[in-house]
């Protein structure tokens, strides 16, 4: 099951009465014990804090509810995780810690950082390894991230955009000023456009510290994620580009073909198997929290024709994509 420590809602009780909401019922409602809210030693469902994230949002009517509780959290929630990064040489070791070891504090949560064309520029993605509309936990993850780099490079630090996975909660003038950078939204990765040069900044290393944290993470870890989750993160990142294939998902493991189809069986899949669900994840988000064109998510999608979309959500889901959309879409949020 995917978990999360029970710090991911630190200071939900707090902010949700401030906004006139019940935490206890919220809690209780989403299946989170109170006594786990903010306990680094307790597991949490996933599930159940996104559930619990989500629905405090709707039942406050409070349209950036995810970014008021990243404001009232810190790296202190990620535990070692966060003195490890903290006491690392450069930012970019520091990112890497997150890379690594983040599991330590959620299986299901991945940070990384991809090179863009322009060698000045990089990209700091923030995965959640499955495909829940999950808007507000996003921005919540998104502003705790943003908290972290300030703490790492200076209390006004910005990048140069944002991107975000849904549609805008909140008119866009709100995202500026809160991340301090141009937002895009409906994007295919949630993350940061920085500067290259940023990465190698130093920090107030202390490699005694860093060394312990990172032993003590080394033996709680389990380092790497399943070929089933890593096969499924690349057909995510390659099915845009129509290179979803199994020729060129087993080149990226330095795999046979055969030999990455015969490890997926091992696991009691097939690599088409794992291509279909990642499309109707993805399908099933992007209809639940964007407005985007159906033309346009066919070929996030991968499918040269809008027409094989409509027989794909047909099979997924009983109908077609817009009848679908107008069935599941998360409503927008506003302020009385």
């Amino acid at each position: 099951m995917s978990v999360v420590r029970g710090t991911a809602l630190s200071n939900y009780p707090s902010l949700v009465t401030e906004l006139g909401g019940d935490p206890a019922a919220l809690l209780r409602a989403a299946g989170v014990r109170d006594q786990d809210v903010g306990n680094y030693d307790a597991f949490i469902p996933f599930r159940a804090a996104i559930r619990a994230i989500e629905s405090a949002a709707q039942a406050t009517a409070t349209p950036d509810f995810g970014r008021q509780l990243a404001q009232r959290q810190g790296i202190e929630i990620l535990g070692p995780v966060g003195v490890a990064a903290r006491t690392a040489a450069t930012v970019a070791d520091a990112l890497a810690i997150f890379n690594t070891f983040m599991a330590a504090y959620s299986p299901v949560i991945a940070i990384h950082i991809t090179p863009l064309a322009d060698p000045q520029l990089s990209f700091i993605a923030l995965e959640f390894l499955f495909d829940d509309p999950c808007p507000q936990t996003m921005e919540l993850a998104l502003g705790v991230s943003l908290g972290v780099f300030r703490l790492l490079l200076g209390a006004n630090y910005a990048g140069l955009s944002v991107h975000l996975p849904h549609d805008p909660l909140t008119p866009q003038a709100a995202y500026v000023q809160y991340f301090g950078c141009t937002p895009y939204f409906a994007e295919r990765a949630a993350g940061y456009t920085v500067r290259t040069a940023e990465l190698s900044r130093p920090l107030n290393r202390d490699d005694v510290a860093h060394r312990a944290v990172v032993d003590y993470l080394s033996s709680i870890t389990p380092l790497g994620a399943g070929i089933v989750e890593s096969v499924r993160t690349i057909v995510r990142q390659l099915l845009p580009t129509g290179a979803a294939t199994l020729e060129v998902v087993a080149e990226q493991f330095h795999l046979h073909p055969k030999t990455l189809q015969r490890r997926l069986s091992d696991e009691g899949t097939t690599f088409a198997t794992l291509v279909d669900q990642v499309r109707k994840d993805a399908a099933d988000r992007y209809l639940r929290t964007t407005g985007m064109s159906l033309s346009h998510l066919a070929r996030e999608l991968g499918y040269a024709e809008q027409s094989v979309l409509t027989r794909s959500c047909k099979r997924w889901f009983g109908s077609g994509p817009a009848a679908y959309r107008n069935q599941t879409r998360v409503p927008a949020i506003t302020r009385a």
